[in-house]
């Protein structure tokens, strides 16, 4: 049986997590944007 590619949890995170967003002035951007869009962005 074939399994579909699960990338681990640890890694997502620290790829596209809130801190890893927070760590650069884009990353910040996005989150800023979806916030004016009404998102609520989870606050770590």
């Amino acid at each position: 049986m074939h399994y579909p590619h699960r990338i681990s949890k640890i890694k997502r995170k620290r790829k596209c997590g809130f801190r890893a967003r927070m760590r650069t002035a884009s990353g910040r951007k996005i989150i800023n944007r979806k916030r004016r869009a009404g998102r609520r962005v989870n606050v770590a």
